[in-house]
């Protein structure tokens, strides 16, 4: 189900930054009026995962925001001595428990107008609660999708 929400071209230019040039460590989104999916935040390349999970709370715990992340790890494959920098772009849908339903179905229906818009994410990532949005939790689901 659409929400008739549509996703503004500045989150594609920054989406291509981070991607392509490197530019942003991260960018937080929001749906504005009810009308558009923009930026309301962007984090520099050096910014850590702490300032980013900051940034998608900053309207508060009633409040739900998409953020995009560009995330390194160290990998090592089997059989090998020497481990590897990975980097993959996940795409985070921030809905508290306590936003309000109405809010939580915006954001949930306008989903999927986002992920199309920016081709080229690893994975995309629900989360309700600091334990499903923690760094731990989303390498794990990173982790999850390395070759061995």
């Amino acid at each position: 189900m659409s929400s008739g929400v549509a996703v503004a071209d500045v989150c594609k230019n920054y989406f291509e930054e981070i991607k392509k040039a490197k530019k942003h460590r991260y960018v937080v989104f929001y749906i504005k009026e009810e009308k558009s999916i923009t930026v309301e935040s962007v984090g520099d390349r050096d910014a850590k995962y702490e300032d980013f999970l900051n940034d998608l709370q900053k309207g508060g715990d009633v409040e739900c925001r998409y953020g995009l992340y560009d995330f390194e790890y160290e990998h090592q494959c089997q059989g090998t001595t020497e481990s590897s920098k990975k980097q993959k772009l996940f795409l985070m849908s921030w809905c508290p428990d306590s936003a309000k339903i109405k809010k939580k179905m915006l954001y949930s229906s306008s989903f999927d107008a986002l992920k199309k818009s920016l081709v080229g994410v690893h994975k995309y990532i629900q989360a309700t609660d600091l334990s499903e949005a923690s760094e731990e939790s989303v390498e794990k689901q990173l982790r999850s999708t390395d070759r061995v």
